[in-house]
């Protein structure tokens, strides 16, 4: 088994979900785990588990939270930006609002969370993405999700050119629609704004 003792790795949206999965999977690997997120509880829940684990907050929309998480954090070897937000509805019914708060957690946070993490590596390091298979094909009634989806994407292909002689390495995960509390909310909210029934919605996402 491939061990990670003396790496820190640090996980954004580590409080529930693929987040949370991921950091026992890497603590299990013996590596020195941070999880964030924008609420303690479900941190601390976690990270309450996790011998040595540490739970801090932060908004990863915001550029001065995210700079002053790396700097709670210490120097990390793996930064994952996971924290993602789903919102479903057909496009004829989203609103702007929806629209940027899509592209602000799931775009420009993933940018600002792999770019603070590039800024203080010391040579090696792994900038890693939590993307979506909504990155690589769309999908029905999650336009602004797949917008931002692809935008990681892209981003992490362009970053992995420009680090590609060096130590450093940026890789995208591109799981589909898992059992998870977004995929939960998502399916209702296409049932609330399309009337279809739970099989229906969840086929939307399939």
């Amino acid at each position: 088994m491939t061990t990670l003792s003396g790496k820190r790795v640090l996980i954004t949206g580590g409080g529930t979900g693929v987040g949370a999965d991921l950091a026992r999977g890497f603590h299990a690997a013996g590596a020195d785990v941070v999880i964030a997120g924008r609420r303690l509880a479900p941190l601390e829940a976690v990270a309450d588990t996790l011998p040595g684990a540490r739970a801090l907050t932060c908004d990863v929309t915001d550029e001065a939270q995210v700079a002053a998480l790396f700097a709670q954090a210490g120097a990390v070897d793996v930064v994952i930006a996971n924290a993602g937000a789903s919102t479903s509805a057909p496009m004829a019914r989203t609103s702007l609002a929806d629209w940027n708060a899509m592209l602000a957690v799931n775009l420009t946070g993933t940018f600002l969370t792999l770019r603070e993490g590039l800024r203080q590596f010391s040579g090696w390091g792994r900038l890693i993405a939590v993307a979506s298979t909504a990155g690589l094909k769309g999908y029905g009634y999650v336009a602004p999700y797949a917008a931002a989806k692809h935008g990681v994407v892209g981003m992490i292909r362009s970053l992995a050119l420009e680090v590609a002689r060096g130590q450093v390495t940026a890789n995208a995960l591109c799981p589909g629609f898992l059992d998870t509390e977004m995929t939960d909310r998502s399916v209702a909210n296409i049932m609330e704004k399309t009337g279809k029934t739970e099989a229906e919605a969840r086929a939307a996402l399939a």
